[in-house]
C-alpha cells in the first residue's frame, strides 16, 4: 500500500504541476495574472469538472490516502506565499501619502466588512450546518465580514508593473493602500479567528495575550537579528545556502509558533516576511524570491490550488444557489470599490484615478483563497458557501484588468506619467541640464565621485538628475505568483530618495529636480523625460555615448569621467574645437555655458570669420567672459584647457573631456540667436542653490494637494 501511495503522490504531483503551467499560460494568453489560470486548473481537478466525467476519475487520480499527503505540500506552499506576502510589504511605499493611502484603505475595509456582515446575517440560515453539526452565527458573520475586505497585495503589484502604471497616481495610491489593507485586514483576521477559536472570553483574552508577546518578539527582538542578514549577504557577495537555511528555519518556527497560539500559521509566515529587513535589502529580496520561486511557484501552490479545488464543487450550488451567489459578487464587488473610491474622493484625488484606484482595490486573487481555506479549516463556511466565495475571488480577479483598461487607458497613463514627472520640476531659473544616472547603487558619495565631471558640468545650469533603472525582463514569464516585483518599486524609492540627496549636495547649479522611471529602452525613455522637463541639453556618461548618439529631443554632452581629474570647467579655459556642422556649433554653445558658469574664459578653435565667431558669443561676452577666438592651425594644445569638440572633430593627444552630438532634427537658428536665448545677459533673477524635488513617483494631484 505504501508504494501504491507514494506512486499515486508522484503522478498527482506530475499531473498538478502540469495543469498549473498549462492554466496559467491560458491565463496569460487572455491578458489575466498566471494565477487565475493556476486556480482554475486546481477547480478543474476537482469534482467541478474531472468528477463529472464518467467512473469519478478525480477520486481515482486523488485517493484518499493520498489527499492528506497532497495537504501536507499544500501547506508548505501556503506557508512560503505567505512570506512573500509579507516580505513584499514594505512600509516606504506610503511615504508622502500616509493619509490618503490610509484613508483609501481604512474606507475600503469598512465598507465591504460591514457589507459582508449583513450579508453573512442572511445567508446564515440557508449555510447554518457544517459537517452535520451548526455552526455559530457569529463566527460566520465576522468571517463572512473579513472575507470581503481582502485586497491581494501581491496581484495588484503584478498588474501595475505589467501595465506601467508604477508611477501614476492611481499605481501609487493603490499600492500603498494595499499595504495598509494588507496589515489592518490581516489583524482582523487574526482577531476573528481568536474569537473563533476561543469560544470563552478567558480563552480568547489567552489567545490575544499570547499574540500580542509573539508580535513585540518578532518586532523586538527578532526583527533587529534579521537586518544583520543584509551585511552576510553583502559579505558574501551572493545569497549562500545558509543563508536561506536561516531564513526558512526561522519562517517555520515563526509560522510553527502562531499554529500553537491558535492564530493559524499563515500568520506566522506573514510576520517573518513583513519583519524581514526592507532598507537596502532590494537585492537580498530578489535573490531570496528567485530561490522560492522554483519551489514555490512551479511545486508548492499547484498543490494547494488542487487541495482548495478538491473542495470545490460548483454543481452543488445549484440553480437555487445561483442567486445567492449573484449576492455574494454584488457584495464583493461594490463594496470594495464604493469603499476605495469614496477614501479616494474623500482625499481630493480626481474622479478618474479613484476609479482605477477602486478597480485595483477590488483585486483578491490568491490571497482571498488563503482566507478562505482558513475559514473552511475553522468550520465557519459550508460547502457551498465556500465554493461561491471561491467563485467571487476568481470573477473579481479576472474583472481588474479589462475594468481598468476601460476606466484607464493606456493613452491616460501615458499622459498621467508625463504630468507626474512635469510636476515634479523645480521653477527654471537657468538654462534647463538632464544628466543620466543609470542604476544609481552605492553610497551618495560613490555616486558623487563616479560622476564627478557630469555634475561640474551641471555647474550654474538648473539640474534634473535623471535615473534610468534597468528594468527586470518579465516578458518571458509575467505576472508569476513568485517574481520579485514590490523590490523593484523598493529599488525605485530607493534610487529617488539617493538622487534626491545627491541633488541637495550640488553647489552652485540652480534648482535641482529628480526624475527615475524604469526603462526596457532607454532612448525612448530618456527622450521622454527630456521633453517632459524641457531639457536645453542631456549630458550622459562616455560609456553611454551610443544611447546619447540615439537621442532626438535636446542635444547630447558625452562626458568622458576618465579624463584628468585636474582639468574642469571650473578652473580651467574652456576650449572648443568648433567643426563646422550641427553638432560642431552646438558644442559652441554648450562651451559658452560652461565658461559662463565656470572659469569665464573661453577659446574658440575655429575657421572662417573670426568677427562672426565673436558676434555670436557677444551674449555671454557682456557677462564677464573672456572671449578668444583662434585659427586651428594656430591652435596649440595646453595641458590646462578644458576641451569641447564634436564627435566629426579630429583631436590628437589626451582624450576630449566633452564630445557635444546634436542630432535633434529640427530647422537650426543661427548660433548667436541661440546663445543670447539660452544665456541672455540681463536674467530676471540670479540661479539660487535648492533643494532636490520631491519623488516624482509621489505625484500631486493637478491643482489639488493631498488633504493633510
Amino acid at each position: 500500500m505504501e508504494k501504491h501511495t507514494v506512486a499515486f503522490l508522484l503522478l498527482d504531483v506530475a499531473v498538478v504541476i502540469a495543469a498549473a503551467r498549462v492554466g496559467g499560460m491560458i491565463a496569460r494568453a487572455c491578458r489575466q495574472p498566471a494565477v487565475v489560470g493556476e486556480i482554475a486548473a486546481g477547480i478543474a481537478l476537482g469534482p467541478s469538472l474531472l468528477g463529472l466525467l464518467p467512473g469519478n476519475p478525480d477520486q481515482w487520480l486523488f485517493p484518499d490516502d493520498v489527499r492528506p499527503l497532497l495537504g501536507a505540500l499544500a501547506q508548505i506552499g501556503l506557508v512560503l506565499f505567505m512570506f512573500i506576502v509579507g516580505l513584499e510589504l514594505d512600509m516606504r511605499l506610503t511615504k508622502g501619502r500616509e493619509r490618503a493611502a490610509a484613508s483609501i484603505s481604512a474606507f475600503s475595509i469598512a465598507l465591504p466588512f460591514g457589507l459582508g456582515a449583513g450579508l453573512g446575517v442572511l445567508l446564515y440560515p440557508s449555510h447554518n450546518m457544517v459537517g452535520g453539526m451548526e455552526i455559530e452565527r457569529l463566527g460566520m458573520v465576522l468571517f463572512m465580514g473579513v472575507a470581503m475586505s481582502i485586497t491581494a497585495f501581491p496581484v495588484l503589484a503584478r498588474i501595475l508593473t505589467d501595465r506601467g502604471m508604477m508611477r501614476t497616481v492611481p499605481g501609487v495610491f493603490s499600492l500603498a493602500a494595499a499595504a495598509i489593507d494588507d496589515i489592518l485586514a490581516w489583524t482582523l483576521l487574526a482577531f476573528i479567528i481568536a474569537i473563533i477559536q476561543g469560544g470563552s472570553p478567558l480563552e480568547v483574552a489567552r489567545i490575544v495575550g499570547l499574540t500580542l508577546v509573539y508580535a513585540a518578539v518578532m518586532f523586538g527582538v527578532v526583527r533587529p537579528l534579521l537586518a544583520k542578514l543584509i551585511e552576510w549577504r553583502d559579505t558574501a557577495g551572493r545569497l549562500t545556502p545558509d543563508i536561506l537555511a536561516v531564513i526558512l528555519i526561522g519562517l517555520f518556527l515563526s509560522a510553527a509558533a502562531t499554529d500553537v497560539i491558535g492564530i493559524h500559521q499563515i500568520f506566522g509566515a506573514f510576520v517573518f516576511g513583513a519583519v524581514m529587513p526592507k532598507v537596502g535589502a532590494e537585492q537580498l529580496h530578489r535573490e531570496i524570491l528567485e530561490r522560492l520561486e522554483q519551489a514555490s511557484v512551479l511545486l508548492l501552490l499547484p498543490m494547494f490550488f488542487v487541495v482548495t479545488g478538491l473542495n470545490v464543487d460548483l454543481t452543488e450550488i445549484g440553480v437555487a444557489g445561483m442567486g445567492q451567489l449573484l449576492l455574494v459578487l454584488l457584495v464583493a464587488i461594490a463594496g470594495k470599490f464604493l469603499g476605495a473610491y469614496a477614501g479616494a474622493r474623500v482625499s481630493a484625488i480626481p474622479t478618474r484615478q479613484s476609479a482605477a484606484i477602486a478597480v485595483l482595490m477590488n483585486t483578491r486573487g490568491l490571497t482571498e483563497l488563503v482566507i478562505l481555506a482558513a475559514g473552511r479549516e475553522l468550520g465557519v463556511l459550508s460547502d457551498e458557501l465556500f465554493a461561491m466565495l471561491v467563485v467571487m475571488a476568481l470573477v473579481t480577479t479576472i474583472l481588474t484588468e479589462p475594468l481598468l483598461r476601460v476606466v484607464y487607458p493606456d493613452r491616460v497613463v501615458a499622459n498621467d506619467i508625463a504630468a507626474a514627472e512635469r510636476r515634479a520640476l523645480a521653477t527654471a531659473t537657468a538654462p534647463r541640464v538632464l544628466v543620466l544616472i543609470r542604476d544609481p547603487v552605492g553610497a551618495v558619495a560613490d555616486l558623487r565621485a563616479r560622476h564627478r565631471r557630469m555634475l561640474d558640468c551641471a555647474t550654474g545650469f538648473d539640474v534634473v538628475l535623471a535615473g534610468l533603472l534597468t528594468a527586470p525582463d518579465r516578458s518571458a514569464r509575467p505576472l508569476e505568483v513568485g517574481i520579485p516585483v514590490v523590490p523593484d518599486f523598493a529599488a525605485i524609492a530607493s534610487a529617488v530618495e539617493k538622487l534626491t540627496d545627491l541633488g541637495s549636495s550640488l553647489t552652485g547649479a540652480g534648482s535641482v529636480s529628480v526624475l527615475c522611471r524604469f526603462s526596457a529602452d532607454p532612448a525612448v525613455d530618456l527622450d521622454a523625460m527630456s521633453e517632459n522637463a524641457h531639457a536645453d541639453i542631456i549630458v550622459v556618461d562616455s560609456v553611454d555615448r551610443s544611447l546619447g548618439e540615439a537621442l532626438r529631443s535636446a542635444p547630447v554632452a558625452v562626458i568622458d569621467e576618465t579624463a584628468d581629474a585636474a582639468v574642469a570647467p571650473g578652473r580651467s579655459t574652456v576650449t572648443c574645437l568648433a567643426a563646422d556642422s550641427r553638432s560642431g556649433r552646438t558644442a559652441v554653445l554648450v562651451a559658452a555655458g560652461l565658461a559662463l558658469f565656470g572659469s569665464r574664459s573661453l577659446t574658440v578653435v575655429a575657421p572662417g570669420s573670426r568677427r562672426r565667431w565673436l558676434a555670436d558669443l557677444n551674449a555671454v561676452a557682456e557677462q564677464g567672459v573672456s572671449v578668444s577666438v583662434l585659427d586651428p592651425r594656430r591652435h596649440r594644445d595646453d595641458a590646462v584647457s578644458f576641451t569641447i569638440a564634436a564627435p566629426d572633430e579630429d583631436a590628437p593627444g589626451a582624450p576630449i573631456p566633452v564630445i557635444v552630438v546634436d542630432n535633434t532634427g529640427t530647422s537650426e537658428e543661427s548660433l548667436g540667436d541661440r546663445v543670447a536665448s539660452l544665456y541672455p545677459s540681463t536674467p530676471a533673477a540670479p540661479p539660487t542653490p535648492s533643494r532636490a524635488a520631491p519623488d516624482p513617483s509621489r505625484p500631486n494631484i493637478g491643482s489639488s494637494s493631498e488633504r493633510h
